[in-house]
Parts: structure tokens; C-alpha cells; sequence
């Protein structure tokens, strides 16, 4: 049974940065890849950004602009969200999820088209954006 953990969440001013951790156990086999997701109160669930089981391909959502960074740590079976420039509508619960696929390229296309995703749910850790 995999487990995905979120931690990193919490109180930034805006502008400000966070980094958010997705620690993954329980996997045993390769190919997964682990995607940030983001819901704000009220709003669906969106994809924000993914990165493949190697770590050698990545994936954001246009409104990232460059801002956040995504990146895995194998040994530590660890996915970080760099959050750069946060603004006060960023404020949002932020998920991540593993799903398997060879590429995460096609991960927001088919995301938005299904609403849902194939593997796991993390519980999920709290952004708050204070202006």
C-alpha cells in the first residue's frame, strides 16, 4: 500500500517562497510518476506540475510562469514543489500524486479531461498566502 506524505505547508507574506515535500512509501515498483496538485476552497482541483520516475522529465501548468520548481530526490523516495513569488490567489490546499505513466507529459491533458488520476492521493498540506 503506498503512502504519500505532504509536509512544508504554512504561513508565507506574498512574494514570498515555500517548499512543499512529498515523501512516498511503499512503492515497489518503477514508472510512477508524482504529480503537485492544488484546490482552493470552493474551486476544483488543478494540476500545477509532474515529474517522471527518473526525475528526467517535468511538467507544469501555464500559470506557473516559471515560478515553482519541481524535483525528486530517488534515495529519499522524496518529491519537492519549489514555490517561488507566491501571490495571495495561490493559497491553496496542495496535493500530490503518483500515477504510472512513462511520461508526465500528457499528465495535465488528461487530468482536466478525466478529473481523476489513476494511482495516489497524499492528504494533502495548507498554503496560506497573507498579503
Amino acid at each position: 500500500q503506498v503512502q504519500l506524505v505532504e509536509s512544508g505547508g504554512g504561513l508565507v507574506q506574498a512574494g514570498g517562497s515555500l517548499r512543499l515535500s512529498c515523501a512516498a512509501s511503499g512503492r515497489t515498483s518503477s514508472g510512477y510518476a508524482t504529480g503537485w496538485f492544488r484546490q482552493a476552497p470552493g474551486k476544483e482541483r488543478v494540476f500545477v506540475a509532474a515529474i517522471s520516475w527518473s526525475g528526467g522529465s517535468t511538467q507544469y501548468a501555464d500559470f506557473v510562469q516559471g515560478l515553482f520548481r519541481i524535483s525528486k530526490d530517488s534515495a529519499e523516495n522524496t518529491v519537492y514543489l519549489e514555490m517561488n513569488s507566491l501571490k495571495h490567489g495561490e493559497a491553496a490546499g496542495y496535493y500530490c500524486a503518483d500515477e504510472e505513466r512513462g511520461s508526465v507529459g500528457r499528465w495535465y491533458i488528461d487530468y482536466h479531461r478525466t478529473g481523476s488520476i489513476s494511482g495516489s492521493w497524499g492528504q494533502g498540506t495548507q498554503v496560506t498566502v497573507s498579503s
